[in-house]
C-alpha cells in the first residue's frame, strides 16, 4: 500500500509539473497513470485541472461530476472542486450556490464559512456575508481574516465605522504588521476623514507590499489630499500590474480619469 501511494504521489508531481508548463498531453498522460497505478478521483480531479486550465470549463465540468459521493468526505472533496472550477470560470452566483452546499454539509468549518462571505460579498449579498463573519466570529474568535473582512466591508459600504475600525485593529493584532491588515485600518480612516493618518497606514502597507489592491486606495486617498498628479502615477502603476482588477477599474472610475 506504502508503495502505491508512493508511486501515485511521484506520477502527480509530474503530472503538476506538466501542467504548470503547459505541457497539456503530457499532463494528461501523467493524470492516465495516476489511474492506472488505482486513484481514479485523484486522475479525474487532475484531468479537470487542466481542462480547466485550457479555459474548457464544460469539459472540466463533465469531469468533475463524475467524482464519487458515496461517503461525506467524498462529497465536500466533490463540491470543492466544483466550487473552485466555477469560480476560475467568474461563475460567481453558481459558485457561491454550491459553496452553501458545502457550507450544508459541514456547517462549523471556519474555511468553509469565510470562503462562503467572501463569495457572497462578491454577488453583492451583503447580509449573508456579514451574517456569516459574525458566525465565524462566534465560532473561531481567533480567525482574525473574519475580523478583517467584516471590519473592511463595514468602512467600505460607510457603515458602523467606529466598529469597523475596531474589528480591524482586533485582526491586526492578532497578526501585527500585515500589510493587507494594515491597507484596511487605512481604509476605514479615510472614511473616518482622517486623511493624514490614512496615508501614513496606505504608503505603510503598499511599502511592504506592492499589491493594486493597496495601491488603489492609497492612490485614492491621495487624490483626495490634492497630490493629483502622483495619485494619478501610482494609479497606472497598478493598473499595469493588475489590468483586469476590479478594485483599480473602479478607482479610476469614482476619480473620473480614464484608463
Amino acid at each position: 500500500v506504502l508503495q502505491r501511494e508512493v508511486r501515485i504521489q511521484s506520477l502527480m508531481l509530474r503530472e503538476q509539473m506538466a501542467e504548470a508548463q503547459q505541457k497539456w498531453a503530457e499532463a494528461d498522460r501523467w493524470a492516465d497513470e495516476i489511474a492506472k497505478a488505482g486513484n481514479i478521483a485523484l486522475a479525474t480531479l487532475r484531468k479537470a485541472s487542466i481542462q480547466m486550465q485550457q479555459g474548457n470549463y464544460d469539459a472540466a465540468a463533465a469531469l468533475l461530476e463524475q467524482l464519487p459521493e458515496g461517503n461525506a468526505g467524498e462529497a465536500r472533496a466533490k463540491l470543492a472542486a466544483q466550487v473552485q472550477l466555477q469560480k476560475t470560470a467568474k461563475n460567481y452566483a453558481k459558485a457561491l450556490e454550491l459553496q452553501g452546499r458545502l457550507v450544508a454539509l459541514q456547517p462549523q468549518d471556519p474555511d468553509a464559512l469565510y470562503e462562503q462571505a467572501m463569495l457572497a460579498e462578491r454577488m453583492n449579498n451583503m447580509e449573508l456575508a456579514e451574517t456569516q463573519l459574525r458566525r465565524l466570529i462566534e465560532l473561531q474568535p481567533d480567525f482574525h481574516h473574519a475580523y478583517n473582512a467584516l471590519g473592511y466591508s463595514l468602512a467600505d459600504r460607510g457603515l458602523k465605522l467606529d466598529e469597523a475600525k475596531s474589528l480591524i485593529e482586533k485582526a491586526l493584532s492578532m497578526s501585527p504588521g500585515d500589510p493587507f491588515i494594515t491597507d484596511s485600518l487605512g481604509w476605514v480612516e479615510f472614511k473616518l476623514g482622517n486623511l493624514e493618518r490614512a496615508a501614513e497606514l496606505l504608503e505603510q502597507a503598499y511599502t511592504k507590499q506592492p499589491d493594486a489592491e493597496i495601491g488603489a486606495p492609497l492612490a485614492e486617498v491621495w487624490w483626495k489630499q490634492g497630490k493629483t498628479r502622483p495619485a494619478e502615477e501610482l494609479l497606472r502603476t497598478v493598473l499595469k500590474t493588475a489590468p483586469n482588477n476590479d478594485m483599480v477599474k473602479k478607482t479610476f472610475e469614482r476619480l473620473g480619469i480614464k484608463p
